[in-house]
């Protein structure tokens, strides 16, 4: 694709098919406001374009753009940060748990000038909602890892160019997700996904044969399940034509009326495991056999990473700022390539405002030839910085208000979205995730950097915000108290993942919203009380107990009358009485 200069940026000129899906998407918004579309019709068409409504409002939307397999430039966080000053009222992008980013509240008619901005960085917001492939999520540290058996980068971008306007892919049964790890610790969480793969090698003959453990048919939603090995070893060849089987498979024999049974994991659970396995390897024979000219499974052996150009001009800190080596010690981890550094950029509650954008698109410009991955933790990773240049860039990072240091610790939070704009969601999660936030300024200041704490929060029993894999997990649900309905959160304690296995969270019981944070202040107090030497909080809690756990939060399931306290009956960040209001989804349609 021909590319052409705007400012200092370079922009892609669009090729005809994204012109033409523009060009459509225009046209039936005329053809829906003059009655002449069906509006469910219209609705399917707009998710497969990555539009998705938002609660409570009639013409605004959520776009989500894909980050194909987290890979961002500083040239495309700058045209995000332009695209939410242009269209976002909020000026805000949101990173998501697939490593894509959202933008809220934006008018219908401005959607396709929104989606030629997105597509002139070289993004997509192609299939990001819908029964389609979403965004092909990557281990952020693949290519630079120091674990890691060989950089699967490119395996998951073959993954996403192949499947991206694919006709298989454009009405499957339901979604569809994959996710690509290179290194012994499953830093993307393969047995959660549809379709996983972990690098692997295999010694046939003498001679070292490159490939993956493929695991299929795992996800979360309302109804969990860990993801099956496919096969111990496929060799790279094979990836591609695996990948098709499955998805046939999963197109032929999927769930189309009852959506909520529809996803991959219920037709392994329907079939069996070992008829499944049966199944795909009789499908990929045939798809191999039945390969159209146009269809290339090569995917050429990928080149090692090289260092970008050296920085210029960095200063020599000789008096780091405050925080600097608890900053260091949380955020940074050394990189295969000897000098470098890994930085995570932690993104508060996955947001990152548009002037913060633009000033980290500087800095991974000046400090690693402008090279970024989004993580699934909803934060942001640099790659390439030298170890000398940590002290400059951390003062660069607090002058951008990005210096949050306890990186994948316990002040972590991950969240979904929640009822602030989800249609089906209970409660505003983003509200829960500040008021623990602030557990970590007073109360719990000393515990913010405790390792093996995953706090993660959904508005629903739908896991977008993974609360079943989290050591603290809670979702969304309401309750009556002296006749009044109170948000809740059900709590959930010892979810845990590695390659190939997921623990879900044992649910413990149901806390209204505002007494959330001492509840969770209690655990700690527990954890501190009831540890053995050399353990840690996951292993103190799971020797506990869920009847233990439960007798040491019960008291934190009452409210005071409401006339004596009816702040604690709202919503957090609300002033109001609490109506449960839930709508019709659109992630199903």
């Amino acid at each position: 694709m021909a590319e052409v200069l705007a400012g200092s940026r370079k922009l892609i000129e669009l090729p005809e098919v994204v012109e033409v899906e523009i060009a459509r998407f225009k046209e039936n918004v005329i053809r829906l406001r003059a009655g002449q579309m069906d509006p469910d019709d219209f609705k399917k068409f707009r998710l497969n374009n990555g539009i998705y409504g938002i609660r409570g409002t009639k013409d605004k939307q959520m776009v989500r753009i894909k980050v194909p397999f987290g890979a961002l430039a500083s040239d495309q966080l700058e045209c995000l940060a332009d695209i939410a000053d242009r269209f976002a009222p909020t000026k805000t992008g949101h990173i998501t748990t697939r490593q894509a980013v959202q933008m809220h509240y934006i008018p219908l008619e401005e959607c396709p000038d929104l989606i030629r901005m997105v597509n002139s960085c070289g993004l997509t917001t192609r299939e990001a909602c819908g029964n389609t492939v979403r965004n092909v999520t990557c281990c952020p540290y693949a290519g630079v890892s120091a674990e890691e058996l060989f950089d699967v980068a490119p395996y998951a971008e073959a993954l996403y160019r192949y499947f991206l306007r694919n006709p298989i892919n454009q009405n499957l049964p339901r979604k569809f997700k994959f996710a690509a790890e290179g290194c012994p610790t499953d830093h993307i969480i393969t047995a959660i996904h549809d379709f996983g793969i972990v690098a692997a090698f295999k010694n046939e003959n003498g001679k070292i044969r490159k490939g993956f453990r493929i695991y299929v048919g795992g996800g979360l939603g309302a109804l969990p399940f860990v993801a099956l090995l496919l096969e111990d070893f496929t060799p790279v060849e094979n990836l591609l034509p695996t990948a098709e089987a499955v998805m046939r498979i999963f197109d032929r024999m999927g769930e189309r009326k009852d959506k909520n049974h529809a996803r991959l994991k219920f037709v392994v659970k329907r079939l069996g495991a070992e008829e499944f396995k049966k199944l795909v390897i009789q499908e990929r024979s045939h798809v191999s056999a039945t390969r159209a000219g146009d269809r290339n499974w090569d995917i050429p052996e990928p080149k090692a990473e090289t260092p970008p150009p050296a920085p210029q001009n960095i200063p020599d800190v000789k008096n780091p700022a405050e925080g600097f080596e608890r900053w260091k010690t949380t955020n940074t981890i050394p990189q295969k390539q000897v000098g470098y550094s890994i930085v995570t950029v932690v993104c508060p509650l996955g947001d990152i405002n548009s002037t913060q954008m633009r000033a980290l698109a500087e800095i991974a410009r000046r400090y690693c030839g402008g090279r970024l991955r989004t993580t699934i933790e909803q934060n942001l990773v640099l790659r390439w910085v030298r170890h000398q240049d940590l002290p400059a860039l951390h003062q660069d990072l607090l002058k951008a208000n990005l210096g949050t240091a306890g990186a994948l610790r316990f002040s972590d939070i991950t969240r979904c979205p929640g009822a602030d704009t989800c249609q089906i969601a209970v409660t505003k999660s983003r509200g829960l995730a500040q008021a623990l936030g602030e557990l970590f300024k007073n109360g719990l200041s000393t515990k913010a950097d405790l390792s093996g704490i995953h706090v993660k929060i959904s508005g629903c029993t739908n896991s977008c915000g993974q609360h079943h894999i989290g050591t603290l997990g809670f979702y969304g649900t309401y309750r009556k108290i002296n006749d009044r309905q109170v948000p809740h959160y059900q709590l959930l304690v010892g979810g845990s993942t590695r390659e190939g296995e997921a623990t879900f969270g044992q649910p413990i019981l149901a806390l209204p919203a505002k007494r959330v944070p001492e509840a969770v202040k209690q655990l700690i107090v527990l954890y501190d009380k009831e540890r053995k030497e050399g353990e840690d909080f996951l292993t103190v809690m799971n020797r506990l107990g869920k009847n233990r756990l439960k007798e040491e939060l019960t008291q934190f399931t009452q409210l005071p009358p409401y006339e004596k306290g009816p702040e604690m009956y709202f919503e957090w960040g609300e002033n109001k009485d609490f109506v449960a209001e839930i709508g019709q989804g659109e992630c199903a349609a």
